[in-house]
């Protein structure tokens, strides 16, 4: 190391003390005057960060008498604690500052009321079906589901339906590509044939679940609709005990007396068969938009089951008979919630959906 006098030596340490001396003056003063974090984090950056203030100061330190050394650098190390500090400080004040005030902007009154969350219930048609299960439970039914994409065998040839009946027509059943023999069902009697087979006599059962049928839309009728099918069988069973289970259901379901009428129909399944009607409630039979002006509302087709039926699941028509019948349930929805237009299930309308 060259010599130096001794009067250049402490001349150039008193001049690094005054530089850290002023340093430590001018970051605290700055810290406190700081009105945030980022402003707050640049000052801690200017002084103390690698390429700081203090940083370079500290680097000259290397120029210094070895005797002079230790002195300045505690010096530097003190400041150096000191501004750190104060930055600390001030950082947890505007951090408490800040708090504070977003704790006033949200805080919470608890003894206010609290706000009523608007909680979901279950579908107008979804609540009817769980209405009817109930009321067919009270008569000793049980429920059988089926599955809805369907082969035309259980759809239609072991329902006793013929090959050259318009139900078959594509213009009225939904055929998939999975094979021409494969279509979406057109009602939930399927679910009546399968039970058969695994099952022997005596059955109650009915069987609730979605249908499809190439429908034109209006009030009246939709491509997709539930139904409710019901299959009794047993020994001695008569059409009358049907006209009576049909009649205590409806009363049970609209808890009012409510107009009906049987009239002879036609099914391929069963023989003899009815139309049970219900006299429109919204123009109480005179006629009208939701009626199609004929003053009554079909409910559910009914009869007794078809000898080849039971026949065709291995039951002997000869020692047990019954009865089926099946019902949609947008139509009983429509009478007893006062509905004149079907479409009303199916647009998802809150206003509709929360009277329910």
């Amino acid at each position: 190391m060259p010599w130096r006098p001794i009067g250049d030596i402490k001349m150039q340490s008193q001049e690094l003390e005054n530089k850290i001396a002023a340093l430590e003056s001018a970051a605290v003063k700055a810290i406190e005057e700081a009105d945030n974090l980022e402003s707050l984090e640049n000052l801690r950056l200017l002084y103390l960060g690698q390429k700081g203030e203090l940083t370079a100061i500290l680097r000259a330190l290397k120029d210094l008498d070895k005797t002079e050394k230790p002195r300045v650098g505690q010096l530097a190390n003190v400041v150096k604690q000191k501004i750190e500090a104060a930055h600390e400080e001030k950082r947890a004040r505007i951090y408490d500052q800040g708090l504070s005030s977003r704790l006033k902007q949200e805080a919470i009154d608890v003894t206010l009321p609290g706000s009523r969350l608007n909680c979901g219930h279950a579908h107008p048609l979804t609540q009817l079906i769980e209405e009817i299960n109930t009321i067919f439970y009270s008569m000793g039914f049980s429920v059988a589901e089926g599955p809805e994409v369907e082969t035309d065998y259980y759809n239609f040839d072991a329902l006793n339906t013929p090959a050259s009946h318009p139900a078959r027509d594509e213009q009225d059943t939904f055929y998939t590509n999975i094979g021409p023999s494969v279509l979406l069902r057109s009602q939930t009697s399927n679910v009546q044939i399968r039970v058969m087979e695994k099952q022997k006599p005596p059955l109650r059962i009915i069987s609730p679940g979605r249908v499809y049928r190439n429908e034109e839309i209006n009030a009246r009728k939709y491509p997709l609709f539930h139904q409710v099918e019901g299959l009794l069988i047993d020994r001695d069973v008569t059409f009358g005990q049907l006209k009576g289970t049909l009649e205590a259901f409806i009363q049970a379901l609209f808890k009012k007396p409510v107009k009906v009428r049987f009239r002879p129909d036609f099914f391929p399944f069963t023989e003899p068969s009815a139309e049970l009607d219900s006299q429109c409630p919204f123009c109480s039979g005179s006629g009208c938009r939701t009626c199609g002006n004929r003053g009554w509302l079909e409910l559910l087709g009914c009869g007794m089951v078809d000898p080849n039926v039971l026949k065709g699941v291995g039951i002997d028509p000869e020692e047990f008979s019954g009865f089926a019948f099946g019902m949609g349930l947008e139509r009983l929805a429509m009478l007893k919630y006062d509905i004149n237009d079907i479409r009303h299930f199916y647009t998802n309308d809150l206003r509709f959906l929360e009277q329910f």
